[in-house]
């Protein structure tokens, strides 16, 4: 995922969210671009959280990314309205 989807600039900061999960540091909200295999971009909100076996123990991680372009897109331009009305 991270070495096929993720361009060059975001792959070792995604990389070491999810190696931090393993080390048991959680991380909630992080942004970074992704592309289809089509090439469409896609602004994804990561969170990854560490998974605990019975004794405490790490035995993995749940990472959840949400594909936020349209909200993006949509707060985008409302900034740029605001902006425009604010001059």
């Amino acid at each position: 995922l991270v070495s096929n989807f993720i361009t060059e600039e975001f792959k070792y900061s995604v990389d070491e969210v999810l190696k931090s999960a393993l080390l048991g540091k959680e991380t909630a909200n992080f942004e970074f671009p992704m592309f289809t295999r089509s090439g469409e971009r896609k602004d994804i909100l990561l969170n990854a959280t560490t998974r605990r076996g019975p004794n405490g123990e790490v035995i993995g991680v749940i990472g959840v990314g949400q594909d936020i372009t349209q909200i993006r897109e949509v707060t985008d331009e409302q900034e740029r309205v605001a902006d425009d009305l604010s001059r």
